[in-house]
């Protein structure tokens, strides 16, 4: 976060140390006063999701026997993926414009599961993990406020809301995500202009406004020995950072 506002003040500040500079000639000095525009993007991202664990639970096997077990859950690295999209830009004043950039991504999170009760030959928990794939289509809408141009360069900042389908096929590991999630998103970026087209590279946080795990899915698996890995956690939200180049 620290490092995400020294970013932000910088490019606030670059309009104002340009006043100390000569003017060269504007590229595409018409191109912002278009009502409407179009695009595409690619980018890099991230993913993490933030997990909340149950603590202790009550596990009940086959045979009727009920034991106590203690397993936790964690997305334990963020996971790179990429990202490709198009997008729609509208003009609503000088410093403001409304986006929509349908997009995919496709990436994945990584999930290790310790078991305090059941400990290996050294006395250390037991863990299992899950490599779990994800192919995202997401929808966002955002508001975008732009700075001043000065020469052939304007930063802006961003907000907006973002659905997101998942396009993952159940499967049977021990986390299924919901097919539908809602995210946040905040960042910033800076249109540069150059002779045939506006290059504009943008960082952005998105987060999860609700809870993304499927419920249901410990009751769908068929080996019950899964279920106390799965009912270890309560829920979960997403995360993501991505950085992302628009060609305009």
């Amino acid at each position: 976060m620290k490092r995400f506002l020294q970013i932000l003040t910088l490019l606030c500040l670059l309009p104002m140390t340009g006043q100390a500079q000569t003017r060269t000639i504007q590229h595409r000095p018409y191109t912002d006063l278009r009502t409407l525009h179009f695009g595409i993007l690619v980018g890099l991202h991230l993913q993490d999701i933030g997990l909340k664990n149950v603590g202790p639970q009550l596990v009940t096997y086959e045979d009727g026997l009920i034991e106590e077990k203690t397993i936790v859950c964690e997305d334990d690295r963020w996971n790179a993926g990429f990202s490709v999209g198009v997008l729609a830009d509208l003009r609503l004043s000088k410093h403001f414009n409304l986006r929509f950039s349908p997009t995919m991504h496709f990436g994945s999170k990584h999930l290790a599961f310790r078991n305090l009760t059941d400990l290996d030959e050294y006395g250390r928990p037991t863990e299992v993990t899950q490599n779990m794939k994800n192919t995202y289509l997401s929808l966002p809408v955002d508001l975008k406020f732009s700075a001043e141009r000065w020469n052939n360069y304007r930063p802006y900042i961003m907000a907006g809301i973002n659905p997101m389908l998942n396009l993952t096929s159940k499967n049977q590991e021990y986390i299924q995500l919901k097919k539908s999630d809602l995210m946040l998103e905040v960042g910033l970026g800076c249109d540069f202009y150059l002779p045939f087209f506006k290059l504009i590279p943008e960082l952005k946080f998105c987060y999860s406004l609700r809870d993304a795990l499927d419920h249901d899915h410990a009751n769908e698996l068929k080996d019950e020995n899964m279920r106390a890995y799965t009912n270890a956690v309560t829920s979960g939200h997403s995360k993501m950072i991505v950085l992302t180049l628009y060609f305009e």
